[in-house]
C-alpha cells in the first residue's frame, strides 16, 4: 500500500518487506520525516519483517488539516488504527520515537488487542514525563511546549534556529537539512501537535499491559533520566529498558542499537 485515508485526509506510506511477513509499523516525530526511519526499516526488512511507515498527520499537504483540536492523542492514534484497518492487518509491532512515540503509547495502552508488542524511542511514557515536571529539571527541558504554543511566531523563528537546533542534538547536517526542506513553509501542522496538548487534560494514556522496550539515550536533552526511568512503573506487561550512550535522534544515529532492540521484541513475542 503506498496510501490510507482518515478523517478526510490522505496518508502517504512507506511500505516495505514481504507483504505476507510480520508487520512493523514505525511512527515518526518532530521535525522528522518518514525517512528517520530509513536504516533501521532496511535492517528489520532484511531480517523477514515488512515495514510500514506513515507520514504522520500534518506532514504532508494532503494529511494538515486547520485547527490545533485536529491533533488531539485520540485522532492521531485513530490515523494508526485506520493504517492497520486499510493494510489487513488485526495486529501489529509498534515503534515510535519523539511524538510518535507519545501516540505508540497512547495505542498501545487503549487498544492492546492490536498491538503485538511495543518499542518506543526516546519518549517516557506521558505518565512519568508529567510526574518528572515537578520532580526534575524537565520543566527546563521542555520550555520550548510553552513558546510553540503562540500562534504565527514559531512558524516565524523556527526556519532560522532549528536546524542549528538540531544538530546541536546530535542529528547529521544533512538529515536536518532535509528535514527543514521537507517542512518549508509547511511547520503549522507539526507545531500543532504541540498546541492541541491542552486538550490532552482529562484523557489518561493509562498502563500499557503489552509486552514493551524502552529505548532511551543518556545524552538527550530534551527527555530526562526521571521521567525515563518512572516509565517502568507505567508498564504491566513484560518491560526491557535500554539505556543508550547516545542523545535524541536514535534512529538516526543509533539504527543498529534500534533495530537489535526491535528484533528481540519482536522474537520475543514469537518464541
Amino acid at each position: 500500500m503506498d496510501s490510507f485515508t482518515r478523517d478526510g485526509l490522505t496518508f502517504p506510506v512507506l511500505d516495505d518487506g514481504d507483504r505476507d511477513a510480520t508487520a512493523v509499523v514505525l511512527l515518526h516525530g518532530f521535525p522528522q520525516l518518514p525517512s528517520s526511519f530509513s536504516a533501521v526499516g532496511r535492517a528489520l526488512n532484511a531480517n523477514g519483517l515488512r515495514t510500514l511507515v506513515p507520514t504522520q498527520r500534518g506532514y504532508a499537504p494532503a494529511n494538515t488539516p486547520a485547527g490545533r483540536s485536529r491533533y488531539r492523542t485520540v485522532d492521531l492514534v485513530d490515523d494508526v488504527r485506520a493504517l492497520l484497518d486499510t493494510a489487513g492487518l488485526d495486529r501489529v509491532h509498534l515503534v515510535g520515537h519523539d511524538w510518535g512515540g507519545a501516540v505508540a503509547w497512547a495505542a498501545a495502552a487503549w487498544h492492546p488487542d492490536r498491538i503485538a508488542s511495543l518499542t518506543v524511542l526516546s519518549t517516557p511514557h506521558p505518565t512519568a514525563m508529567a510526574a518528572s515536571l515537578l520532580r526534575s529539571d524537565q520543566a527546563l527541558r521542555s520550555w520550548y511546549i510553552g513558546l510553540f504554543q503562540a500562534p504565527l511566531l514559531p512558524e516565524a523563528v523556527l526556519p532560522l534556529v532549528l536546524g542549528r537546533s538540531l544538530r546541536s542534538m546530535g542529528l547529521p547536517a544533512d538529515l536536518a537539512d532535509e528535514y527543514l526542506a521537507g517542512l518549508r513553509g509547511r511547520l503549522t501542522g507539526p507545531l500543532n501537535w504541540y498546541r492541541a496538548v491542552p486538550f490532552a487534560a482529562g484523557t489518561p494514556i493509562g498502563e500499557v499491559t503489552v509486552p514493551t522496550t524502552y529505548v532511551w539515550g543518556r545524552h538527550d536533552a530534551a527527555l530526562g533520566r526521571t521521567a525515563a526511568e518512572r516509565t517502568a512503573g507505567q508498564v504491566s506487561g513484560d518491560y526491557r529498558f535500554v539505556e543508550l550512550d547516545a542523545g535524541h535522534f536514535l534512529p538516526e544515529t543509533r539504527p543498529d542499537d534500534v533495530s537489535e532492540a526491535i528484533l528481540l521484541r519482536v522474537r520475543s513475542r514469537a518464541s
